[in-house]
């Protein structure tokens, strides 16, 4: 437990460090862009003076060491930023919209685990049999399709063809959960198949690696229950799919935001692809750092998980 606390306090010492250079990153992206934020707020009916008090109020004409500093310190209070007039604060759009987006990623997370456990499981104990042959062809279908595409497929399936579930917006779960459900399934389904597939793969490579060690024909030998053995396996074979996953969240993530899209879900993606076709930069600069901060959480409990899961790494 100690060598567990001082490697996560190590992860977690390094957040900081981090954040400031994600911000960095954001931050001269969005400075370096071509679009004029005076022109975007003020309109190309403005007059030079307007133009002049906008840049001055707004700390444009400050050297980029000096808004950076400025960047940072609104960041940490909270503040993101203003949209195009009329103005809303950037942190209310995206408290308004990230709570879908999490739904979204979580339960296309959830669906894709279980799918690539039960894939990867069957994959390792019928090695090289029907069960085998048929989870890597699931997987390599599965990997090749994209997730727009899958989406588009889905909808033509399930919502034009026969009907059964909406080709798109979005229902409050605290309105109607069925409803809820209703509206998330083919865009949660359209995310996880990929994640599933090409997670399935790694479990199914590191269980078999792992089924030929000396230990598992000693508790085979000794009599051990069979799912007792392989409960085991999976816990020694999880540490490279959980390490993977947290690069594939990411992926989730951005998915997500053409996912949004393709169904008219009001959340993160909708929010940047409004700020892209309206030239808006201080929307998508909010919009952008809140999905990298999130995708950096997401890795660091990713980490914490695979010191819990497997012990042999807190040595290291």
């Amino acid at each position: 437990m100690v060598a567990f606390l001082r490697l996560a306090l190590r992860r977690i010492a390094m957040l900081p460090v981090m954040v400031l250079g994600i911000a960095l990153l954001v931050f001269l992206v969005m400075q370096f862009s071509p679009v004029d934020p005076a022109y975007n707020a003020l309109g190309d009916s403005a007059s030079p003076e307007a133009r002049a008090a906008f840049e001055e109020e707004q700390g444009l004409n400050d050297p980029l060491p000096m808004r950076y500093v400025a960047f940072v310190a609104d960041l940490l209070k909270g503040d993101l930023g203003m949209t195009l007039p009329p103005g809303q604060p950037v942190t209310d759009r995206i408290v308004t919209a990230l709570p879908l987006t999490i739904q979204l990623t979580l339960l296309a997370l959830s669906l894709g685990l279980v799918l690539a456990l039960v894939l990867g499981i069957a994959g390792a104990v019928y090695r090289d049999r029907w069960p085998d042959q048929l989870t890597r062809l699931l997987s390599m279908a599965g990997v090749a399709i994209p997730p727009f595409w899958l989406g588009v497929l889905l909808i033509q399936q399930f919502s034009l063809n026969i009907d059964l579930l909406p080709t798109g917006g979005y229902t409050n779960p605290a309105d109607s959960f069925s409803d809820w459900l209703k509206s998330m399934a083919l865009p949660a389904v359209s995310l996880a198949i990929p994640l599933a597939t090409s997670l399935a793969r790694l479990i199914r490579t590191s269980m078999v690696a792992e089924l030929d060690r000396d230990y598992v024909r000693t508790a085979r030998g000794n009599g051990l229950p069979e799912s007792l053995v392989i409960r085991s396996v999976l816990r020694n074979s999880l540490i490279t799919p959980l390490t993977v996953l947290g690069v594939r969240v990411g992926y989730l993530l951005s998915g997500a935001v053409v996912i949004e899209a393709i169904f008219d879900l009001p959340g993160m993606g909708k929010l940047i692809l409004e700020g892209v076709t309206g030239s808006d930069t201080g929307l998508v600069q909010g919009t952008v750092i809140t999905i990298a901060l999130t995708f950096l959480a997401v890795n660091v409990v990713v980490d914490l998980l695979c010191l819990l899961v497997n012990p042999r790494i807190r040595t290291v």
